[in-house]
Parts: structure tokens; C-alpha cells; sequence
């Protein structure tokens, strides 16, 4: 693993340039994953060897949302890629949404070098395997601190496939309702049902559907949904 200390668009591994975030201390952390075992573990890595004194879980996006706009950001966010509500990319560019300043650490066992590079230009701040040693947990941690990035040197690389840019690009000027309002038409649901979902008015989904449609620079519903599955993990399986 290596340190960047970069852009996004332009990752180089040079270290006399200043950080690419904030340092920031570590005091609490927000761990987003639906499965209890690994959040316990992931807890007692985060306690004790990075010295996180205060650190919740939830197994949700929508749990991990409504305890942003209830208690507060935490010091930094652990998420992990597929959860029950959401999936691949959707998640970070929902999380980035609603909190732009807090540093995001995905951990997971989607360890491909095209989703690490995703996420990357989605704005995460460290990637994790979910397999890697204690010691790596420890260096990911302590960059996110000095306000650095922390992820793999291959999938920075040039000449790696790579999600498009400007799928991500334009799926990051989605405005948080109108990012849920996507996934539920990616979903099949039709605005009626999307409006029950939310409990919005019709009117309102038709509004932000069209505000959807603009921002990605499609014409048609299915032309959105082709749109924000090009941004999706499921598209980037190996082939056989």
C-alpha cells in the first residue's frame, strides 16, 4: 500500500506536496456493514490500534444517513460496499453527499482494482480489504489522519480500466433526494410508488426525475437507469 497525496484525477505518488484533506483526529468513527461479526472485530481493530475511544454501527445507508442529520458527523466513516439498502458506488456518492467534510474509509471485499479506482473519483479517502492485516488497518488509519489518502498503488496506475468519468462526474451533481429518487427507479418503481416510498407527492418525484434526467444529460427514464449502471460494481465483474 502506498500514501497519496494527490487529486483524484491525478494520482502520483509524491510526497513533498501538502495533504490532499484536513488532519484530523480520530476520536469517533460511524461503521456502516450488515454483519455484526465483522463490525465487532472492526471495532475492537478501530479501538484498539488506531485509539478510536467512540465508535458506533449500523447496517444500513439509511440508518447510517438518519444518524448523521440526528447526532452529528463522527470523526471518520467506515463503510463497507454492498448493503441491504444500497450497493457499489450509489453508497459512497450518497455518503459523500450528505457529508462532504467527513473522511470516508471503505472496507471491503470488492478488492478490484476498477472499483478501488471508482471510488477514488467518487471522493473516498482510504480503500481497506476486508482481508488485510491488523498493521495495514493501523497505516490506513494514521494517513486519514494527516489528512492523506490511503489505497493501493496498482489501482492508481495508469492504463487501468476505469468506471467513466463523467458517469461519476454527473452522478455527484445529484442532489441526496434526488440520488434515493435514482435508486428507486433503477429499482422499477414508478413515481407513484416512489412518491409512497418517500412520502413526497407525485409531483415532486416528477420534478426531480426531470432534475435527474437533466444533471445526467439523458432523455428518458431508461436512459438515466443505463446511466447510473454504468457507475455500478455488478457491471464490473470479471469476465470469464
Amino acid at each position: 500500500m502506498i500514501i497519496i497525496r494527490n487529486s483524484f484525477q491525478t494520482p502520483r505518488t509524491i510526497s513533498p506536496v501538502q495533504p490532499l484533506f484536513k488532519p484530523v483526529e480520530l476520536r469517533s468513527a460511524l461503521i456502516v456493514d450488515d454483519h455484526p461479526l465483522f463490525c465487532d472485530a472492526l471495532a475492537m481493530t478501530l479501538s484498539g490500534l488506531v485509539g478510536i475511544q467512540s465508535i458506533e454501527s449500523v447496517g444500513t445507508l439509511d440508518a447510517a444517513l438518519a444518524r448523521l442529520d440526528q447526532d452529528g458527523p463522527p470523526d471518520v466513516v467506515v463503510l463497507d460496499l454492498n448493503l441491504p439498502d444500497v450497493n457499489g458506488l450509489d453508497g459512497v456518492v450518497r455518503l459523500r453527499q450528505a457529508a462532504p467534510q467527513i473522511p470516508i474509509v471503505v472496507v471491503s471485499s470488492l478488492d478490484e482494482l476498477r472499483v478501488i479506482r471508482a471510488l477514488l473519483k467518487a471522493g473516498i479517502n482510504g480503500f481497506v480489504p476486508k482481508h488485510a492485516a491488523r498493521d495495514e488497518f493501523r497505516a490506513a488509519f494514521a494517513a486519514i489522519a494527516r489528512g492523506e489518502i490511503h489505497a493501493p498503488q496498482m489501482a492508481l496506475e495508469p492504463g487501468s480500466p476505469s468506471l467513466s468519468d463523467e458517469a461519476v462526474a454527473r452522478l455527484g451533481l445529484l442532489t441526496r433526494q434526488q440520488a434515493k429518487i435514482l435508486q428507486l427507479v433503477c429499482a422499477g418503481l414508478m413515481n407513484k410508488q416512489i412518491a409512497y416510498e418517500l412520502s413526497i407527492a407525485e409531483t415532486t418525484v416528477k420534478a426531480h426525475v426531470t432534475a435527474i434526467m437533466r444533471k445526467l444529460g439523458v432523455q428518458t427514464r431508461m436512459q438515466a437507469v443505463l446511466f447510473a449502471q454504468e457507475a455500478r460494481f455488478t457491471a464490473l465483474a470479471p469476465e470469464d
